[in-house]
């Protein structure tokens, strides 16, 4: 909530310890876990579909599991770009139950938006379909080299730990 709140166009935070005052004393202490369902919704089926496309993606590029420092970065970037980018709506919502923006507000007959539901109602009442789909390419921008340097990074260090057991038990 903090995070999104201050990196809002024209936000009115300059510290964080204003933001979090500000919304501890508008909002009350649930405005912080607003959006918990919502993140743990979203981050469930983005490490899944993050983990599937990256397995699946070693099968072809890397058949033989066999350690492949490109095969690791091309399948880690691809992987995080397609969790990403399918994950999108539901980030899109996540945000708006974080920021209560409010354009969104004010299309809401309530004039607070609380859960996924609402959540996913208000975005399409404000831009329709393609209103999930906002920020999209910079989602993906942001995960490719994250997830390509993360399986790398993995793949590196479990290749030198398997390595090492290896040397370990030829040494006996």
């Amino acid at each position: 909530v903090v995070k999104q709140r201050m990196q809002m166009y024209n936000s009115p935070y300059h510290r964080v310890t204003d933001c979090v005052r500000a919304v501890w004393q508008n909002e009350g202490a649930s405005a912080f876990y607003r959006s918990y369902t919502t993140q743990l919704t979203m981050n469930v089926p983005f490490q899944a579909i993050h983990f599937m496309t990256y397995e699946f993606l070693q099968e072809h590029f890397n058949p033989q599991r066999r350690y492949s420092p490109s095969s690791h970065v091309l399948s880690g970037a691809c992987a995080g770009a397609v969790a990403a980018a399918a994950t999108t709506p539901l980030d899109v919502c996540k945000t708006l139950l974080n920021t209560q923006e409010s354009l969104a507000l004010n299309s809401n007959i309530t004039g607070h938006i609380t859960g996924m539901a609402s959540a996913f109602r208000t975005v399409y009442q404000v831009g329709g379909v393609t209103a999930y789909f906002r920020g999209v390419q910079a989602r993906v921008i942001y995960q490719i080299p994250s997830t390509a340097i993360a399986w790398s990074v993995y793949e590196f260090f479990k290749y030198l730990i398997t390595k090492r057991q290896q040397e370990w038990r030829a040494s006996k």
